[in-house]
């Protein structure tokens, strides 16, 4: 014996808003959800045969039946919450939610926004993206019914779910149907419609994180939910499926009832297999393991500063810090609760983060004690912001707290860019509990056998500095080694002798000479730290104006092209081969930008 009741709730709007529904039978629930115009009664063939197996409830949804009327600007989300007071009203659980039509949209919106209320949710003959031609026709049979003073004739909507002439076979059912039409409340009726007639599209853009199981299913010549649309929803929701019903229509549930009914406990019990099936709960989490996985990502090292309310200079080392936008310029690092500088920070208007260079791996160490006197030994001014700002760090970003958000055992402090700088100086790197150069030891190939050059390719605003060579031709800085400023046939020699000053940072090509066997090149890309006095020897020459004709050799004029066309788009690679052949490994985006777009 079926039973009927309703629950009681408030809707959005804190209105008293009551949810009618016919409930029978004993094991896991079933929610049916019926459509536009109908009421629960529509599911008698349902109940009856489910509710075997399964506790069913066939609820009337708002503005049908025994229900309330939906608020005026009805919403999806409204259905869905009458959804949701029922099932908590009646304490279910895992539930099997199918949604026929309009009640198909509200149970796919149930679906994606309470996911772990439900075991599956069946959508049959969902609308889902009409076209042009099915959106201008409901959009006329809205307009049609928001303008008519009396109700619908009802006579179109049996055509179209039924067709004409309804099939002899299928006549109980229209009249079925065409009853409960008739009695359904205008009111509840046009503000349902009206929602159906719009939100075809609503979940495009969310069916793709649907993480339910779901069984999309329609007739064969459905001409509204057309088997089309069940098959792109399917496409769209991960592990989902689509069925079509040969030789049905709109109504199928009571012109199949037996069919119907046979796929639908055959997807119940294909849903709860998988639930039982689904991995054991995992061992207990391993923090020690989590804190050495998170070791090998590779991150910069900074020091992040502020003053406290007495004035005095506080930081601590970390390597938490990312962007977080360009527009607004927003940055985040991350500090642990447990950190005594924590509560200062927390409170702080005001903060900076200095990206330390590579030469600056005891700063990194001192500011990561709880030593006391840190920015006395440390040479530090202040910024836009009024934070401490560290000197010869690759770059500083001085901002005012904009968010604190607590996230677990840490809390994110996230501030808005007030004032930036940046230096050529390589950035400190940080990975595995351990500090590392990201540039190349520039003595890496200082003893090296074999005959070596070592050159640079030194850049100021877009032009390169060359130096004069023999019979008039033009080099880049160049010498047997690397050496030291004292040793003038060293790189660094030959920069000192000509006033070049000048960061060597990262590695651009390592080669050898065909015709000259054992003969190295390798040249590293740079900076100049300050622009020479002109000279003959010295030749600040920009991009566009290189004078290709005059460069040594062929080896010189293709590197420099390569650079020049890198640097264009900001992402360098390393050379390694000979003078006629090899290959370019790609490294990444040049790190002299302030800001990163973050991912």
């Amino acid at each position: 014996m079926s039973e009927r009741d309703a629950i009681s709730y408030q809707d959005r709007t804190g209105a008293p808003a009551r949810a009618a529904f016919t409930r029978r039978g004993r094991g896991a629930p079933v929610l049916l959800v019926h459509g536009v115009g109908m009421q629960a009664s529509v599911w008698a063939d349902q109940i009856e045969q489910l509710s075997k197996r399964y506790d069913v409830v066939a609820v009337d949804m708002l503005g049908h039946g025994g229900s309330s009327l939906p608020p005026a600007d009805a919403r999806l989300s409204d259905y869905a919450d009458a959804l949701l007071a029922l099932i908590d009203g009646l304490g279910l659980r895992n539930v099997h939610l199918v949604g026929h039509s309009m009640g198909a949209l509200v149970s796919l919106e149930f679906a994606l926004s309470h996911p772990s209320r439900l075991a599956s949710v069946t959508a049959m003959n969902a609308t889902f993206c009409r076209t042009s031609e099915q959106r201008e026709a409901i959009a006329q049979r809205l307009a049609a019914l928001e303008d008519a003073a009396a109700p619908p004739a009802w006579g179109a909507t049996i055509t179209r779910w039924f067709g004409d002439p309804v099939p002899a076979s299928w006549s109980l059912a229209a009249a079925t149907v065409h009853a409960l039409l008739d009695a359904v409340d205008p009111v509840g009726y046009a503000r349902t419609y009206r929602l159906f007639a719009t939100s075809d599209a609503a979940h495009r853009d969310r069916l793709p994180g649907l993480s339910v199981p779901a069984l999309f299913i329609t007739g064969e010549g459905d001409p509204n939910s057309t088997p089309e649309m069940s098959l792109a929803m399917a496409r769209l929701a991960p592990g989902s499926r689509a069925e079509i019903v040969p030789d049905e229509r709109h109504m199928m549930s009571l012109t199949a009832p037996g069919e119907i009914n046979r796929r639908l406990l055959a997807f119940f019990a294909q849903a709860e297999a998988a639930r039982v099936t689904e991995p054991a709960e995992p061992a207990a989490f391993d923090k020690g393991a989590f804190r050495k996985a998170l070791g090998s990502f590779l991150t910069g090292v900074t020091v992040v500063a502020t003053l406290q309310d007495d004035g005095e200079p506080r930081g601590f080392t970390a390597n938490s810090f990312t962007s977080v936008s360009l527009d607004p310029p927003l940055v985040l690092v991350c500090i642990a609760k447990t950190a005594s500088s924590c509560p200062v920070f927390s409170k702080a208007g005001h903060f900076s983060v200095n990206i330390l260079a590579e030469s600056q791996a005891d700063i990194s160490n001192l500011f990561a004690t709880r030593s006391a006197d840190k920015f006395a030994r440390t040479a530090w001014r202040k910024g836009p912001a009024g934070s401490p700002i560290l000197n010869d760090v690759a770059a500083w970003f001085d901002c005012r707290q904009h968010e604190l958000i607590e996230a677990g055992d840490h809390v994110i402090l996230i501030g808005e860019v007030m004032g930036f700088d940046h230096a050529p100086a390589n950035p400190l790197g940080y990975c595995r509990g351990a500090h590392v150069a990201f540039g190349l030891s520039l003595d890496s190939f200082s003893a090296k056998g074999g005959r070596m050059r070592v050159g640079a390719i030194l850049e100021h605003e877009r032009a390169i500095l060359l130096v004069a060579g023999e019979g008039g031709r033009l080099d880049l800085p160049e010498g047997a080694s690397l050496g030291a400023g004292g040793d003038p046939a060293s790189l660094s020699g030959r920069m000192n002798h000509l006033g070049i000053k000048a960061d060597l940072g990262f590695l651009f090509a390592v080669f050898e000479d065909r015709e000259a066997p054992g003969a190295t090149s390798i040249y590293y890309r740079g900076r100049l730290l300050e622009v020479p006095e002109p000279s003959a020897a010295v030749h600040l020459v920009p991009f566009d104006a290189i004078p290709w004709d005059r460069l040594r050799d062929e080896a010189i004029r293709s590197m420099l092209r390569r650079y020049v066309r890198e640097r264009s788009e900001d992402i360098f690679g390393v050379y390694v081969g000979d003078t006629e052949s090899g290959t370019v490994q790609t490294l990444a985006k040049s790190p002299t930008k302030p800001l990163a777009q973050p991912v």
